[in-house]
């Protein structure tokens, strides 16, 4: 089997909002630097709420992943750093809510960021080994929509945070049928990297019930880490940090550093097969 590429894409999606899934970006991104990795995070979500977690202001977002999509920056161009060592976002504006009707017309249209990605690792080819990106993370819309797409024509699996509520199988499902989808027209590569449980609650009888409910369903696709419900991760974003940043020590932080650890022992297992 061919080595693997040295920049991995990852794509956060769920088309259910509120599950947990710009703040899994952020903290896992977070996580991830934080135990060596360089990561990149792409925010192609509209409301642009993984850039604003990072600390990336409104107004200093004036090239974006727009301007990525529609072939006018590359990746490089876009980037900014954050405040976490070894972690840069591509951020997002409201201007991506018309590029699906921009776009919707060419042939292209939904390989356009993995064309972007493809030009980037042609970049990163030319530098020093230890300043290329390893992990790259795309936060996708709350929708099965072009943008989420282009994601998944990008990347080489998907991690779904999945909130421990009543309709979590029910999207779960619709979700795994859109990347059977995108595997057979754009990727035949895409896999599920895994399910990420998030916003458990133990009072609850009820979340305990969906995580076997889901574990019972998808198996080993299931993360061992469940992220709980925590006060401490609500209201890193409002401070522009990540929770690692804002409270390293809560419930929270530590889950994510426990997942990025299960992430990185499941792509060790990936590059061996």
């Amino acid at each position: 089997m061919a080595a693997p590429p040295e920049l991995r894409i990852l794509v956060l999606a769920n088309q259910k909002g509120g599950v947990g899934k710009t703040t899994t970006a952020i903290n896992l991104g977070t996580a991830l630097s934080a135990i060596g990795e360089r990561v990149l995070l792409v925010d192609i979500d509209p409301q642009g709420n993984a850039s604003t977690g990072l600390g990336v202001d409104r107004k200093s977002r004036k090239i974006s992943t727009y301007d990525v999509l529609m072939g006018e920056k590359s990746l490089s161009e876009v980037l900014q750093t954050s405040a976490v060592p070894g972690l840069s976002i591509a951020p997002s504006t409201l201007d991506l809510l018309g590029v699906e009707l921009e776009i919707a017309a060419r042939k292209d249209r939904a390989t356009r960021l993995k064309s972007a990605f493809a030009r980037f690792a042609q970049e990163e080819a030319g530098r020093p080994e230890g300043e290329r990106f390893t992990y790259a993370l795309i936060d996708c819309p709350p929708s099965l929509n072009l943008l989420t797409m282009n994601a998944m024509a990008a990347g080489h699996a998907v991690l779904v945070p999945l909130q421990c509520e009543f309709f979590a199988l029910e999207g779960l499902s619709q979700l795994l049928a859109t990347v059977d989808q995108v595997r057979a027209a754009l990727n035949p590569g895409l896999a599920i990297h895994g399910v990420v449980l998030t916003m458990f609650d133990a009072r609850n009888s009820l979340a305990s019930q969906v995580v076997a409910d889901v574990r019972g369903f998808m198996g080993d696709k299931v993360y061992d880490t469940v992220i709980p419900r925590n006060v401490r991760v609500t209201e890193a974003p409002s401070h522009g940090k990540p929770v690692l940043l804002y409270d390293l020590k809560c419930a929270g932080s530590q889950a994510y550093l426990r997942l990025a650890s299960e992430v990185i022992r499941r792509e060790r297992l990936y590059r061996a097969a």
